[in-house]
């Protein structure tokens, strides 16, 4: 069987066959979200004991990064898809049934909290959720409730038809990842359909208890890496036959784009070897058992949200020597100046979290989500 980045690679021309059709229509195009499950890329990071492949953080990674360098909304879908499948289904331990069938697509959101009304054996759900990337090719949707046995969230898990999508999607960055809302009115779930939120299941596979702020952010890492190493590509094809205006020579051969491609491929390619020398520090960590201390979390923290940051400047710098180029509609350089700043806008890698890992480093208690919010699982099955 072919490795996940080869089959991922397989898909890489129709992932840009279709980046047009996604951007219009504000949503990923069915096409590839079909190609996506029948590979089985996005159970990709679900562990092999409730079905899934069980891959390590570098070959999710390398996996979202190769999709979105063939399109950042395709390559945002595909990490969606890989990050609820793998925190989410395994907490579906008396509904596994709801994906039996390997091309069966989950969405949800953590972006706002509805209600459950406890109804005879179960409950009732209304709210509305919003950024729900990829509503429109799921047949599941994973909508974030208050626990009903006391502290914290859990997830209610609704089938298709239970919920409406709204068309709330109507941006500037990441059109075609159809992060729309999604409405529920007074649906009915058994409580066997409430189940566990994203780092809720405590057990002693490798991939549950990596920490789970480190695995929602190097993810999206990957999305940014894709866009800038894309944009860097279209940039070196037209630097090779563009002649700016009122000049003799062509764009390559001009010095200032030489320094924004130098520049451009230093950072991408330094936060690049950054990310992947701490994903396999602490991934071998966790197999041992050491203990991922919170400087250790703080540190990845600090190199995730600072390698969006540098993705964002590597496409700055190319947009910049491109001129006029870079500003026209379709150009590969004006998406990726759009997409790669939803990454940055993300709340797992805002940049912010930088100074909270300085915190950390300096021996205060982090205050962010990331680091202060979000606890370490344990090795204890609960």
């Amino acid at each position: 069987m072919p490795s996940a980045l080869e089959r991922t690679a397989a898909l890489v021309p129709l992932i840009c066959e279709h980046a047009d059709a996604s951007e219009a229509e504000r949503r990923l195009h069915p096409a590839i979200a079909a190609a996506f499950a029948k590979s089985g890329l996005y159970r990709l990071g679900v562990p092999t004991s409730v079905g899934g492949e069980g891959a390590d953080p570098v070959t999710q990674i390398e996996v979202i990064e190769c999709a979105s360098r063939g399109d950042g909304a395709a390559g945002w879908n595909l990490m969606i898809g890989i990050e609820s499948f793998g925190l989410i289904v395994p907490g579906f331990r008396e509904c596994m049934d709801l994906v039996a069938d390997p091309l069966e697509v989950i969405c949800g959101s953590t972006a706002a909290v509805g209600t459950a009304t406890p109804d005879g054996e179960g409950f009732r759900i209304n709210g509305v959720w919003q950024f729900v990337s990829g509503c429109h090719n799921a047949g599941i949707f994973a909508a974030t409730v208050p626990n009903p046995k006391g502290a914290g969230n859990r997830y209610a898990v609704l089938t298709q038809g239970q919920w409406e999508i709204l068309d709330t999607w109507h941006v500037g960055g990441m059109r075609g990842s159809g992060s729309h809302d999604v409405r529920v009115v007074d649906q009915w779930v058994p409580r066997s359909r409430i189940v566990a939120p994203i780092g809720g299941v405590k057990s002693d596979d490798p991939l549950l208890r990596f920490p789970v702020g480190a695995r929602l952010a190097y993810n999206k890492v990957a999305v940014a890496l894709g866009i800038a190493r894309h944009a860097l590509d279209f940039f070196t094809e037209l630097a090779e036959g563009k002649q700016p205006r009122f000049t003799s020579s062509k764009l390559r051969e001009r010095a200032h784009a030489q320094s924004a491609a130098a520049e451009a491929e230093v950072r991408i390619v330094r936060s690049r070897a950054a990310l992947m020398e701490q994903a396999v520090t602490m991934w071998e960590m966790n197999l041992r058992g050491d203990q991922i201390t919170t400087r250790d979390r703080a540190v990845f923290q600090m190199i995730c949200s600072d390698g969006v940051r540098a993705c964002v400047e590597a496409v700055d710098l190319i947009a910049d020597a491109a001129g006029t180029s870079a500003n026209q509609i379709g150009s590969a350089i004006e998406r990726a100046s759009r997409d790669v700043r939803v990454v940055r806008q993300h709340a797992s890698v805002a940049s912010h979290h930088i100074a909270d890992g300085g915190r950390a480093l300096l021996g205060l208690a982090p205050q962010g989500l990331m680091l202060g919010g979000l606890a370490p699982t344990s090795h204890k099955e609960t």
